[in-house]
């Protein structure tokens, strides 16, 4: 997971508390892990790495216009789905489309599930399109 972490965003970007890059770790062979990746990764960038590796403590849930992002901001497929707020959060079917809205996923592996998130075939229509154009930066 941290290889995926490292190798898909960028960890030298400086950002605000609320938006930094942070790896929350819970016990020193996490911490350790992170550390040891993180150094490991720094060797292939030229920039200084910002992610901070802090303990994990109390958690707090974004707002929930921050949560499914991508999918908030394709507002006809959102509520075409019918979800209330706390299922906007909770549910795998909203996940999985966040990701798919995104970009971040391919079409086929979108066409292999499609039929299992019981979508309308005007829902799979606009995701496979989304899904189509690559990720969104």
């Amino acid at each position: 997971m941290l290889k995926i972490f490292w190798d898909n965003h960028d960890s030298t970007a400086c950002h605000s508390r609320q938006y930094m890059s942070a790896i929350f770790y819970h016990d020193n062979d996490q911490k350790d892990l992170a550390e040891k990746t993180r150094d490991e990764h720094q060797k292939t960038l030229s920039r200084k790495i910002a992610t901070k590796i802090i303990p994990a403590n109390t958690f707090y849930d974004a707002e929930d216009y921050h949560q499914k992002y991508l999918l908030r901001n394709n507002r006809s497929l959102l509520n075409s789905l019918s979800l209330t707020a706390k299922e906007v959060k909770t549910s795998h079917i909203a996940t999985r489309l966040n990701g798919y809205v995104g970009g971040y996923g391919s079409v086929d592996m979108f066409d292999k599930e499609s039929n299992r998130l019981g979508l309308s075939e005007d829902q799979i229509k606009f995701v496979r399109n989304m899904a189509s154009r690559g990720p969104m930066h």
